[in-house]
């Protein structure tokens, strides 16, 4: 499994990737957006960023980098820096198909992205990600399956993406939403041939948003991979935007309030890679501080304090604006 090349990593971030949601396109969620990226947004503008964002992170370790189909043009920008970079063969590269990127490079536009798990989008944009990462594509992840997405009973579906995983490549899923718990148990029950289909899943989990870890430890104790994304809740955990909890404690620490936000996931014991969205080189430096962040007893009842009521959480999140 291309993902066991991780444990290989000698560097203390190991354990850390890179996200490129935030900087593969000019519209996110993220707070702080405009600050970070300026009113500068073209394509040259974001792949430039995206290139020293993954100069400095392999420098400093992260063997990881994640991209999607519907996060614009993170794939390309990717794929030219692994061309750039021809000495660079070290690394895991994850990708997600299911959602199609329709805001044509704009912040303004009615639908920024449109989700469509059927066998047809699956050809497609397999095909895509194929012409742009080929044979460095190590893991294809079904995006955001909630408990209703015809992924977890579709069987042609589910014969390709066996088929993919006996020419080399691993398949794993994310999930979003209140219920991620049982669209994680309802993967897990997925096989072809009695053999399970899955080998990742990548989930919401921060200091905000705690309910799916059960079932991320059952997923982890079942062989598979635990990615954990949005660690940092789409920058309500960072800088000024952080609860004064959080704050405090990294007023303690002597850190930001990012690190401690990515130290609290880095210790859960089934967490395999946490993802930092990191949009600057210089938030990605404040981010891999988290691996040293050594948390205390009474701290870490402080930040058990901050979660949300799942519902809470993901009604707060479907109403952060596209910057």
């Amino acid at each position: 499994m291309p993902f066991a090349r991780l444990a290989t990593a000698t560097t203390p971030t190991c354990h850390i990737g890179l996200g490129l949601a935030a900087v593969g396109r000019p519209g996110y969620i993220t707070l702080g957006r405009d600050r970070d990226l300026g009113e500068n947004r073209s394509v040259d503008t974001l792949r430039a960023r995206t290139h020293e964002l993954l100069d400095a992170a392999h420098a400093q370790g992260v063997r990881y980098f994640d991209v999607a189909r519907s996060y614009g043009r993170s794939e390309e920008f990717l794929a030219d820096w692994l061309h750039s970079r021809p000495d660079i063969d070290d690394v895991v590269i994850g990708s997600k198909w299911g959602y199609t990127y329709t805001a044509a490079w704009r912040t303004d536009a009615e639908a920024h992205e449109v989700k469509d798990h059927s066998v047809a989008t699956y050809e497609k944009q397999r095909a895509e990600t194929a012409e742009l990462l080929g044979d460095r594509l190590d893991l294809y992840q079904i995006h955001s399956v909630t408990p209703d997405s015809p992924a977890l009973t579709d069987k042609e579906l589910h014969a390709e993406l066996a088929e993919a995983a006996v020419q080399g490549l691993s398949i794993g899923f994310s999930t979003s939403g209140p219920a991620q718990a049982d669209a994680i148990r309802a993967a897990l029950t997925v096989t072809v041939d009695g053999e399970p289909l899955f080998r990742t899943v990548q989930a919401t989990y921060n200091a905000l948003e705690t309910s799916a870890a059960p079932a991320l430890a059952e997923a982890h104790d079942a062989g598979l991979t635990v990615i954990v994304k949005e660690a940092m809740a789409n920058g309500r955990l960072a800088a000024e935007h952080a609860p004064g909890g959080l704050r405090d404690i990294a007023g303690e620490a002597g850190l930001g309030a990012d690190a401690v936000a990515l130290a609290l996931v880095l210790r859960q014991p089934w967490a395999g890679v946490v993802l930092s969205g990191a949009a600057t080189v210089n938030q990605l430096a404040s981010n891999l501080h988290a691996a040293v962040v050594d948390l205390g007893d009474d701290q870490l009842a402080r930040l058990d304090a901050l979660a949300e009521e799942p519902a809470t959480y993901w009604e707060r999140r479907g109403q952060l604006p596209w910057h």
